[in-house]
């Protein structure tokens, strides 16, 4: 079974919930693509990190969930959560330059879930519906609102499980 990042819930909300995150560190890289094709190629760099492609060799388990950020209208960064506890200081150095790892600070997180395939369509459609829910909850938007993928892209598209995110100022 694949690790989840761990969160606890601060507030539940009719449309989405309130989350705090721990540090936590992410394997990241940013492509060029419309959604979907962002998504496939920024795995591929991301797969091979953690199977061993990096200075140590090491193999690092895969966890879930996967993110992408939209950065500019044709740009994402997408992102794996390393296993929880993993110490900064010992995380290997990637190869391929394309390849970044930044430490992420604990804080809060509104999360909004949904199902369903992987259409850009709908994750644009419940990223603006977690946004106008947030402001609507009189809370502070810190970044640009990101998603993730839980499932491998295999498994049917009703039973996926996804989730519209914005960092949120602590209050």
């Amino acid at each position: 079974m694949t690790e989840q990042q761990p969160y606890a819930i601060d507030r539940s909300f009719d449309d989405f919930e309130l989350r705090r995150y721990p540090e936590h560190i992410l394997v990241q890289v940013t492509v060029d693509g419309d959604f979907l094709r962002a998504g496939n190629l920024g795995f591929r760099p991301l797969i091979g990190y953690i199977s061993g492609r990096n200075a140590d060799a090491t193999r690092i388990p895969m966890t879930a969930p996967v993110t992408q950020e939209p950065i500019g209208e044709h740009t994402h960064t997408v992102s794996f959560v390393l296993p929880e506890g993993t110490d900064p200081s010992s995380v290997p150095v990637p190869i391929d330059a394309a390849v970044t790892t930044i430490a992420v600070p604990a804080g809060r997180v509104a999360a909004r879930r949904f199902g369903g395939g992987w259409t850009d369509a709908r994750f644009e459609h419940n990223g603006e519906l977690l946004r106008v829910a947030v402001e609507r909850a009189g809370l502070q938007m810190i970044g640009n609102l990101y998603f993730a993928r839980f499932d491998p892209p295999w498994k049917p598209g009703f039973l996926k499980h996804n989730e519209a995110l914005v960092r949120v100022e602590d209050q």
